[in-house]
């Protein structure tokens, strides 16, 4: 039941104080991963434009699809 001193110790600036330590480090767990996530993406796209790996995947490529 509702009281007017159940309704003030939801306002008690004590209760305010006693917040998860945790709280919100879900988020952050989220927004670390998409970022290491477009790192890595990033690199992948650098080593992958490179002329050597190019190169290397073309001729993987045409051997694959080359009927022998």
């Amino acid at each position: 039941m509702l009281t007017e001193e159940t309704l003030h110790n939801d306002r008690d600036p004590k209760n305010e104080m006693m917040t998860d330590p945790e709280e919100g480090s879900t988020t952050v767990e989220y927004a670390i991963g998409a970022l290491a996530t477009a790192g890595f993406a990033g690199l992948l796209l650098v080593v992958l434009k490179s002329g050597v790996v190019q190169s290397a995947l073309e001729h993987l490529i045409s051997s694959a699809l080359s009927i022998s």
